[in-house]
């Protein structure tokens, strides 16, 4: 397994980097990173469990390890994340469900354009 707190530190610095290179890009996704924080609708541990389920849908490594650090520290329990990812987990299930009947829809409406 990966050693998490040892990758989420040298993301940090990998991003520290690009960063000195391209502020701007990394000052764009402060902003959009901070903007659901910023209108106080939802509580930090809310913002940070949906951040979790999506990361999980996305598939990035960088954002599970700094959202579960960051959902831990707002108070989410090992049970709400895992309440959280299960949300994840039928919702990529379902999206795959949806892409096949487009998949399907592509492939019938190739056998009707060659016949």
């Amino acid at each position: 397994m990966l050693d998490w707190n040892t990758y989420r530190t040298q993301l940090i610095a990998g991003i520290g980097q690009f960063g000195a290179i391209s502020p701007d890009t990394v000052r764009g996704y402060q902003a959009l990173s901070g903007a659901a924080r910023k209108n106080g609708r939802l509580d930090a541990k809310t913002v940070e469990l949906i951040a979790i389920a999506v990361s999980v849908t996305t598939r990035c490594d960088g954002c599970i390890a700094v959202h579960t650090e960051a959902a831990l520290k707002h108070g989410a329990s090992r049970d709400e994340i895992a309440d959280a990812l299960s949300v994840a987990v039928a919702l990529n299930a379902g999206a795959a469900m949806v892409y096949s009947a487009r998949a399907m829809d592509a492939v019938s409406a190739t056998l009707a354009s060659a016949g």
